[in-house]
């Protein structure tokens, strides 16, 4: 065989070879394709159309309004507010029990949340260097 020969007979060879993986993989996908399909939902069955008689019972249904509702009685909630406010210049009168504190004039520094029935202040004296905390009823306006 002559070398030109046994190279034509390669690659027809080749050829050959590629056409089959071709010819493989067009059935590896026609397959796929099949599979796909067959893995898809089945068509919905149709609701069958409406005879006259079916349409009298849909309209014939009596339709009621439903009873109005009573609104409920609230009881109206007071909400109270501090009475001074902040910077405002207030009287403190100490309490008679515990540790007796400089009775004075003093400034609202801060509002602060009520205590039960009372609602709190943070006032700080001219003549101290700290601030404290008193209750609504412990002060009086000067």
């Amino acid at each position: 065989m002559s070398k030109h020969s046994a190279k034509t007979a390669g690659r027809s060879a080749k050829a050959t070879r590629q056409t089959a993986k071709k010819g493989a993989k067009s059935i590896r996908a026609t397959a796929k394709k099949v599979s796909k399909s067959a893995r898809l939902p089945v068509a919905k069955a149709t609701r069958p159309a409406r005879t006259g008689a079916d349409r009298v019972k849909a309209t014939n249904m009596i339709r009621t309004p439903s009873p109005p509702v009573q609104p409920v009685a609230t009881a109206e909630i007071h909400v109270r507010s501090h009475k001074y406010q902040v910077g405002e210049t207030v009287y403190y009168t100490s309490p008679t029990f515990g540790r007796a504190a400089a009775t004075g004039s003093y400034i609202v520094v801060k509002l602060l949340p009520s205590e039960g029935d009372d609602y709190q202040y943070r006032i700080k004296s001219s003549g101290e260097a700290f601030e404290r905390v008193a209750k609504e009823s412990q002060l009086d306006r000067p």
